[in-house]
C-alpha cells in the first residue's frame, strides 16, 4: 500500500535535498516511489514546482504504446506506437494516479516565501532509513496517510 507524506521546510532548497537523499536509497531497495513533487517559494513569492512523472502515468504510457503498436502496428507501426503512448499518458493523468495537482497548488499557495514542501507517494519504505534521513532535515508534516504510529515516529524524527 502506498503512503502520501507532505512535509514543509524552512528553506527554499531543503525539500530538494531531502528528496535527493531519499532517492539515493532506491538503489538499496529502502524506498520505492510512485510519485514525488517539490514545491519551493522564492523570497519574491514566485512558486517553483518540480513534479516527477508518476509511476502510474509511466505504466499507462507503456501500456498505451504497446496497445497502439499491436492494434496499428501492421499498417503504421511508428505512428501507432506514438499515438498509443500519447493516449496512455493522457489516460494515466485522468486516472488521478500520483500526487494530486490541485493539492500541490493548495500547498504551494499556503507556503511562506523562502520555504519549500516535499510531496512523496511511496511504498515499501524502510522506516529506520527514512527516520535517519529525516532527522538531518527538520520539517513539519502538513499531511500524511501513514498510520498513527508511523506518523508519530516521523514527527519525532523531524523534531516536532
Amino acid at each position: 500500500m502506498s503512503s502520501l507524506v507532505v512535509i514543509s521546510f524552512d528553506s527554499s532548497d531543503e525539500a530538494e535535498k531531502v528528496l535527493d537523499s531519499l532517492k539515493g536509497q532506491t538503489k538499496y531497495n529502502n524506498i520505492s516511489f510512485e510519485d514525488t513533487a517539490v514545491v519551493s517559494k522564492a523570497l519574491d513569492g514566485k512558486v517553483h514546482v518540480k513534479n516527477n512523472v508518476s509511476h502510474g502515468t509511466m505504466t499507462a504510457t507503456g501500456v498505451g504504446a504497446l496497445l497502439g503498436l499491436l492494434l496499428g502496428g501492421l499498417v503504421f507501426p511508428v505512428a501507432a506506437l506514438l499515438l498509443g503512448a500519447g493516449g496512455g499518458a493522457i489516460v494515466g493523468r485522468f486516472m488521478n494516479l500520483g500526487v494530486d495537482g490541485d493539492f500541490v497548488k493548495e500547498v504551494s499557495d499556503s507556503l511562506q516565501p523562502g520555504t519549500s514542501a516535499l510531496f512523496v507517494l511511496a511504498h515499501d519504505a524502510n522506516p529506520a532509513v527514512v527516520r535517519a534521513i529525516m532527522q538531518e532535515h527538520p520539517g513539519k508534516i502538513i499531511q500524511t496517510t501513514l498510520s498513527d504510529e508511523a506518523e508519530e515516529s516521523l514527527k519525532k524524527a523531524l523534531g516536532n
